[in-house]
């Protein structure tokens, strides 16, 4: 079957019979591939939502004997870029003989170690907890997945009659149950009521589809998607105003980011009371038709209903009590307006566990919202990274879209909030996120640095980024900087880093800058004053255009950014770091250097002075004193290096070996060196010091502080 003969108007549809048949015969290999294909269109599952399956003969390694496999997606991952690796195989006769020994729903978590005597590859992935979901239904192919039409319709108050009828008893229908051992024998269950039906929806959670081969799973499951889809588009047509229509008019786009960059700090602020949070923003379309309408005040409270969404997005969003236009530029007093909505969320979230906790619930989690909603500008979200600050947003877009369509057809219902806690403080998801990894050393931060499209600047942000900070990259060169955006993104992925065109002598460049970090991450954290140039000439050459430059880059330049991101890291009130990279000459007297010498000691007495004056808002300010930092810097660049040459009376090619064997160490000094005294301020062990000066210069007496 071709490609063109499969049209569909809300999914996509992306089988290619030749890349199929280069797989036939390989089943395993046929469920990777339509795991993928599926995980590529968000409308028919969220990012790590839903699992698949397909059952196989293989040869026992034991026996050497024939028998059947299941091979589902494990624990974690996501469809659209799983690999075989992903996947989790098993003996469908040892799940299946699990029911022998099950003891009932009070007794659930405990057949999920069990899962592990059923395990036929010991090297694949650990099972998840949908693992008897597949196990227990009879077919080849399987395919669960959290697509928004559906769950629409699943989270209807009249749900199962409109899938009744829309269907035509061909799709069944199981009410909500917590995923386990339990909600797999009830999906078996309802297909022996119910034979020859082609899948069953979930309530309140989701679709489970099949087939006999991975191609008739994969149509089976876009063509009832599809249906869904249509029947949801038909009768929102019919309405005459989403969401109740709408309560206010969104700002212009330019005034919304406006608004969004100078507040995001602030609420990152009170989202970091406990741990420190990156933030996220979005003004989509489908968010601004939601938390304009009537119906915000309404659905907002009631959360979301899929267990994804729910787990991403938490219990529910919290409503800010600002105006669209309203005047931000009084920090004092927008705190004050909305400190007691964060009061009234962390109480009312404490009273929820307190409420729902069982005696053996993990301990409260952090009590701030994920999710907040400023009507007439878009939505923010916080959590403990970028990633995870822009899934829970697509997840709560997902929610949206579920209430959306819902209302249209029915009427929204969400998760009672005692199956909602269930769901967040269950013992399996506490015990994953006890296996997660632990936050490197700079999770949680932001960092700028200045002129980091390469050399130093560079080398400090990519250290940054390897330690977990989330860093914006900016350089007066724009094709530089492009070219270490791409690098950034290969190394570290797209929710790390973020760029802008930065020239220290503009301070629009400057604010645009800390824009574009508090759209992007919610603010900042470290700011690194790296963007430097050298002029070296005796005093008879020096001109006054190069006195004004040095000045202007050096000196100037480090204020304004200082001063601009003070205001930043005030709004949030979490602290900060500003570290400003000086240099040796900031401390030794040397032949023809009296304009960057002195410009570099104005630099170094201009931290003492910030660092004497931040201290009270927990900012420290520190600086690095590197010299000769030789590669990769475009310090040696516009004469520089020729200049100090000519100075010492050896060629530029004598340089490296010169600077070091004038230092006490006799070594070169390379730009990670920078950057790691620069981390050795900001990774943790520093905290508590501030107005220190730090040389990175192999040991050159002269230089010595004291």
């Amino acid at each position: 079957m071709s490609v063109a003969t499969k049209n569909f108007k809300h999914v996509s549809y992306l089988w290619d019979d030749a890349k199929a048949a280069e797989l036939a015969g390989d089943e395993v290999a046929l469920l990777v591939y339509r795991s993928n294909l599926l995980g590529a269109d968000l409308r028919l599952t969220n990012y790590g939502g839903g699992n698949t399956s397909c059952k196989a003969m293989a040869k026992d390694p034991l026996t050497g004997k024939e028998t059947e496999v299941m091979w589902v997606k494990g624990s974690g991952g996501d469809l659209g870029t799983m690999k075989r690796s992903g996947l989790a195989a098993l003996y469908v006769d040892r799940l299946r003989s699990l029911k022998n020994i099950y003891r009932g729903i009070e007794h659930e978590d405990e057949m999920v170690e069990l899962f592990n005597h059923c395990i036929y590859d010991l090297a694949s992935k650990a099972p998840s907890i949908d693992t008897p979901l597949h196990g227990f239904l009879p077919f080849k192919h399987i395919d669960h997945l959290h697509p928004d039409a559906a769950i629409a319709i699943a989270a209807a108050k009249d749900g199962e009659k409109i899938t009744k009828e829309l269907f035509n008893g061909t799709i069944g229908w199981v009410k909500w149950q917590k995923p386990g051992f339990d909600l797999g024998l009830q999906l078996k269950q309802c297909l022996d009521e119910n034979p020859g039906i082609r899948g069953i929806m979930l309530g309140s959670h989701g679709l489970f589809t099949w087939g006999d081969t991975a191609y008739e799973s994969y149509i089976n499951t876009l063509e009832v998607i599809e249906r869904c889809a249509e029947y949801l588009q038909d009768n929102i047509s019919k309405q005459t105003a989403i969401f109740g229509g709408a309560k206010i008019e969104s700002l212009p786009e330019a005034d919304r980011k406006k608004q969004a960059a100078a507040l995001a700090p602030v609420l990152r602020g009170f989202c970091s009371s406990q741990n420190r949070m990156i933030g996220h923003f979005t003004d989509d379309a489908r968010v601004l038709e939601y938390i304009n309408s009537n119906d915000l005040d309404r659905l907002a409270p009631l959360g979301t209903s899929c267990p994804d969404h729910f787990l991403r997005t938490k219990i529910s969003p919290l409503v800010l009590n600002l105006t669209a236009g309203e005047d931000l530029s009084d920090t004092k007093a927008i705190k004050e307006k909305i400190a007691p909505l964060f009061e009234a969320y962390r109480a009312m979230y404490t009273e929820y566990y307190n409420t729902c906790k069982h005696p053996n619930s993990p301990a409260i989690r952090d009590t701030n919202p994920v999710v907040i909603i400023y009507p007439g500008v878009g939505m923010f979200t916080f959590a403990k990274d970028k990633q995870t600050a822009r899934v829970a947003a697509e997840f709560y877009i997902n929610a949206i879209n579920v209430m959306k369509g819902a209302e249209a057809i029915s009427e929204y219902t969400s998760l009672p909030r005692q199956e909602a806690f269930n769901i967040e403080y269950w013992l399996l998801e506490e015990a994953k996120l006890q296996r997660m990894p632990k936050p490197k050393a700079l999770s949680g931060k932001v960092a700028l640095i200045t002129g980091s499209g390469g050399g130093i600047g560079k080398a400090i942000a990519k250290k940054f980024a390897e330690e977990g900070a989330c860093v914006i990259l900016n350089d007066m060169n724009a094709e530089r900087l492009a070219e270490a955006k791409d690098e950034f993104v290969k190394l570290f992925g797209k929710d790390v880093v973020a760029a802008d065109i930065l020239d220290v002598t503009k301070e629009d460049t400057v604010l645009d800058t800390l824009t574009t970090s508090a759209l992007a991450f919610g603010g900042v954290d470290i700011v690194v004053n790296n963007a430097g140039l050298s002029i070296s000439k005796s005093i008879e050459d020096h001109t006054e255009k190069d006195w004004d430059i040095l000045y202007d880059v050096l000196v100037k330049g480090q204020f304004v950014v200082t001063q601009k991101a003070v205001e930043v890291m005030r709004k949030q009130g979490i602290g900060g770091d500003v570290l400003n990279i000086v240099s040796k000459n900031a401390l030794v007297s040397g032949p023809n250097n009296a304009g960057y010498g002195s410009a570099k000691a104005a630099q170094l007495h201009l931290s003492r002075l910030n660092a004497a004056e931040l201290g009270k808002d927990k900012i420290r300010v520190n600086v690095v004193n590197p010299d000769a930092v030789i590669a990769g810097s475009n310090i040696w660049s516009g004469g520089w290096a020729a200049g100090r040459a000519k100075a010492y009376g050896i060629t530029i090619e004598e340089l490296p070996a010169y600077y070091a064997g004038r230092t006490l160490l006799n070594e070169i000094i390379l730009p990670d060196d920078i950057a790691n005294a620069c981390y050795a301020f900001v990774g943790g062990l520093l905290n508590k010091s501030t107005g220190n000066v730090l040389n990175v210069d192999g040991g050159v007496a002269n230089a010595f502080v004291r």
